[in-house]
């Protein structure tokens, strides 16, 4: 590495720009295949939404993170990198909707005693009548996230338990929220399968999975592994460095400024790596975009969060990992029990550390809320819930934010995308890749799955990633081949994922 003109130059292989999962897993691939990268990292640590944060000896895990796939390639990944680190981990979540405590999935016994005999006949009968006009062809194919699940479940299962939540996520109504989301994260999911496996149980239908491995000190832990091992096999990882400048020449990427404490790195590189915001990736670009370009890119819109964890003078509060929060007089929409995740999360065993998570977006009342104003709020819908005993049971508290959580599918993003898209795929040695990179509310291991494909792509095979298929990768119900990209019969991607 050179310093030329006050500026550190230097020339690799492939620049890798991002350090979340799907950053490092590229990094990682190409180093298995003998290929030098060096990865750029904004933050103080790796892992992006990923990361494992610490406050006093107490881990966080930023949105909970279940390490569970179908995908082989990745499975494999994580057991290489971290071996016999992980734990098996009960999955254990309920649904929390006006004072009452939801088992998830249903228990037909638990939701009837909770909603009553005549509630749930009336949400049998709206379901009844939705599939009715289904069959009879008298609704439209559903656009947004209200039609689809009306059409699934009925209106009234609809507004119980799927709009306010959905809503408190998002922070728009559910009527402007594109189908495409509730396709993808609800895949396969019916009344009647619901009631299926609430009667007899998953051996007579698919269900969720019922236990995850989990690293022992939380999903960080691999990230910072692989980063050490990168760090030590002359593909470096650098924290603290933030991409500036992404300068192009036509169809090619040339060179990327960063910019590291006092200097400044300039890096050349034969192929590029971004799993950056892609609307902070084409706003760094120099020259700019077309100007169609950057008016998609404005477009695009995301969804912040926050996480106030709260350590609590109690052993044990209740089993679950999480558990949402339907009720719309709570501003908090989930709330995680991190020592349920993995006992090595918190120091002190007689403690016990909630992470009450806020769905917001940067501006808005409650992330603009202080440090101290959002603990009081947290430590007092804790206690409202009846999940804490009284406020003075809770110690200690601090706050952690997240810019650019979840991708918005609102009804323009589409539009968006698709010029974004077809600008991109002019690059002749740039791909984007992993949820923010390609502007995609996928899983951990999607993200890995993209970063796999681009590095075979590197060594010279043909993967559109924009074709991989995200549909349904999401859920926990698929088949053996669903996470296979979508190749055409002479491609050869062979990523098999594992038996079912």
């Amino acid at each position: 590495m050179q310093r030329l003109g006050g500026a550190v130059k230097d020339h690799y292989p492939v620049v890798v720009l991002g350090a979340g999962p799907a950053g490092l897993t590229a990094a990682y691939e190409l180093f298995k295949q003998g290929m030098q990268s060096i990865v750029l990292e904004k933050a103080d640590k790796v892992g992006g939404i990923s990361r494992t944060e610490v406050y006093k000896g107490y881990r966080f895990d930023i949105g909970g993170h279940r390490f569970f796939t179908k995908v082989d390639a990745v499975q494999k990944f994580w057991k290489e990198i971290l071996g016999d680190e992980f734990i098996k981990v009960p999955r254990l979540s309920r649904i929390y909707y006006q004072g009452k405590f939801y088992d998830y999935p249903l228990s037909l016994f638990n939701t009837l005693r909770n909603l009553g005999i005549a509630q749930s006949f009336l949400i049998l009968v709206s379901y009844l009548e939705a599939k009715l006009k289904a069959r009879l062809g008298l609704r439209r194919e559903p656009e947004s996230f209200e039609e689809w699940v009306i059409d699934c479940f009925g209106e009234r299962l609809y507004r119980t338990f799927f709009k306010t939540y959905t809503e408190k996520v998002w922070g728009i109504p559910c009527s402007k929220i594109r189908a495409d989301w509730a396709a993808q994260r609800i895949q396969g999911m019916s009344l009647k399968r619901a009631v299926i496996n609430a009667v007899f149980g998953s051996q007579n239908a698919k269900s969720l999975i019922k236990e995850f491995d989990y690293p022992i000190l939380g999903p960080g832990m691999m990230w910072e592994r692989c980063q050490e091992i990168l760090d030590s096999n002359g593909s470096p990882v650098h924290l603290h460095t933030e991409v500036v400048r992404v300068e192009r020449d036509g169809k090619r990427i040339t060179r990327v400024i960063a910019k590291q404490g006092d200097r400044m790195l300039e890096l050349t590189g034969d192929q590029f790596i971004s799993s950056l915001p892609v609307t902070a990736l084409l706003r760094k670009m120099h020259p700019a975009p077309p100007a169609p370009v950057l008016e998609a890119a404005k477009g695009l819109k995301y969804r912040d969060f926050l996480i106030v964890s709260l350590i609590i003078d109690q052993d044990n509060l209740f089993p679950d990992n999480w558990i949402y929060i339907h009720s719309p007089e709570f501003k908090v929409g989930r709330i995680q029990n991190f020592k349920n995740w993995s006992p090595a999360m918190v120091p002190d065993e007689g403690k016990t550390c909630l992470g009450m998570e806020y769905f917001c977006s940067e501006g808005d009342a409650t992330w603009e809320m202080t440090e101290p104003e959002l603990i009081k709020l947290a430590s007092r819908e804790a206690v409202d819930l009846g999940l804490v005993d009284k406020l003075s049971l809770i110690q200690d508290g601090t706050v952690i934010r997240q810019h650019k959580a979840y991708p918005v599918y609102d009804g323009e993003y589409r539009k968006h995308l698709k010029v974004i898209q077809e600008y991109l795929e002019t690059f002749e040695n740039l791909q984007t890749v992993g949820r923010n990179g390609m502007h995609r509310y996928n899983n951990q291991d999607h993200s890995m799955l993209t970063a796999m494909l681009a590095v075979k792509n590197i060594l010279g095979e043909d993967h559109n990633l924009w074709d991989v298929n995200t549909e349904r990768s999401y859920h926990e119900e698929f088949t053996r081949d669903e996470m296979k990209p979508q190749e055409s019969p002479t491609q050869a991607a062979q990523l098999e994922p594992a038996a079912s």
